[in-house]
């Protein structure tokens, strides 16, 4: 199944409207605001709305997580990191500024052992 993500209202309403197929994923910052609405009209026309306000993404290296951290945020949802590796083993500075880059993207660092279930992973 084919997945849109609307960056935008109008976007996922001419998706809706377009009828086209397989799941539209509201990925913009007032989504949460439509997303009940676009849910209803996306029924009537046969269309899979999903809204998430979170990604949990499985995080297998410190490398892993200097590479997304530096990447640009594709997606106004806020990320669990979940570090599947041993943060104690950073130092002190080097997990503050990886802290830092998580804060200044709307995101959380989260131990390991937390993880359930990934929507990303980060290798």
């Amino acid at each position: 199944m084919s997945t849109y993500a609307a960056r935008d209202r109008a976007s996922a309403v001419k998706h809706i409207h377009g009828r086209g197929a397989g799941m539209l994923e509201l990925d913009y910052e007032t989504a949460w605001q439509d997303a009940i609405e676009l849910e209803q009209l996306g029924r009537q026309y046969g269309v899979d709305v999903q809204y998430r306000a979170v990604e949990h993404v499985s995080v297998a290296s410190p490398e892993a997580l200097v590479r997304g951290l530096r990447m640009e945020k594709p997606t106004f949802r806020q990320r669990y990191l979940y570090c599947r590796f041993d943060m104690a083993a950073l130092s002190e500075d080097t997990l503050r500024n990886l802290e830092e880059l998580a804060i200044e993207h709307g995101d959380y660092l989260m131990p390991g052992h937390l993880f359930t279930e990934a929507t990303l992973t980060w290798v």
